[in-house]
């Protein structure tokens, strides 16, 4: 295909080689993912994510757009509408999605601050959920968000797209539970786990140390290792009927408190 030619068939290999992305094993097998939207793009090219092909609809966005942010010929792709609307997740993506390069996660590639607050989570049930605890992570200028599921796939486009593209704005990295108490505790970092047979209210609790809060699914909860290795197992009191509340915002509550406890000490 030559440079420029507009692609009007999903049958052809570069749009069947985008759609493949959509299944979690091919993203891990060619370490690729896609992101949607310029404002997102954006984001992942500060954060320093390479990028290969640009794939537009030339019914929407310029060609003159992208060449403006710096994107060569040879990598971007013209489709029709038609075409877009097959390959395209999610509404008012802005005619533009993009093939990126994966980024290791792992632990020891995060810097701290000096004096730290870091949100951890045990399993992610919904990556809406993780979207949206990226987005408070973002506001709350929390310093890293750690998953302890090997299965974690930070780039499921359901993330990328519930994160408002908050995947590539904060660190992010992915552990067991295990190591990721041995680093907490190197690090000396309060541990304070959300645990529904605690005693301690949350708000009681001093976040102004550095401080790991962290979460459970709604479903099991924290498993063991995790409530005898805390400093604190804290809980968020409930007046209702319901005895939890949906992780994401069970995340909003308490870190928003240590983001409270660290304003009123300066």
């Amino acid at each position: 295909m030559k440079p420029g030619t507009v692609i009007t068939s999903t049958q052809n290999p570069k749009v069947k080689s985008l759609l493949a992305l959509e299944k979690p094993r091919e993203r891990r097998r060619q370490q690729l993912f896609i992101i949607e939207g310029k404002k997102e793009i954006g984001l992942a090219l500060k954060a320093g994510y390479k990028i290969g092909n640009l794939f537009y609809c030339v019914d929407i966005l310029p060609e003159t757009d992208l060449r403006s942010l710096g994107f060569e010929d040879k990598f971007l792709v013209p489709v029709t509408q038609e075409v877009f609307d097959k390959i395209a997740v999610r509404e008012n993506s802005g005619g533009v999605i993009a093939v990126v390069e994966m980024k290791s996660h792992r632990l020891d590639e995060i810097t701290l601050s000096k004096k730290p607050l870091v949100l951890v989570l045990e399993s992610v049930e919904k990556p809406g959920n993780l979207g949206a605890i990226l987005r408070t992570s973002d506001a709350a200028g929390v310093d890293a968000v750690i998953i302890c599921d090997p299965q974690t796939d930070f780039y499921n486009p359901n993330v990328v797209r519930s994160s408002l593209g908050c995947v590539f704005t904060k660190q992010i990295a992915s552990a067991s539970s295990e190591e990721t108490i041995a680093w907490l505790k190197k690090n000396k970092l309060a541990i304070y786990c959300t645990y529904l047979k605690a005693s301690k209210p949350y708000h009681e609790v001093n976040y102004t140390v550095p401080t790991a809060i962290v979460m459970g699914t709604e479903a099991t909860g924290l498993s063991d290792n995790w409530v005898k290795n805390a400093d604190a197992n804290i809980i968020i009191p409930m007046q209702g009927k319901i005895d939890s509340m949906n992780v994401s915002t069970a995340a909003a509550v308490v870190v928003f408190e240590a983001v409270r406890q660290r304003a009123a000490q300066k």
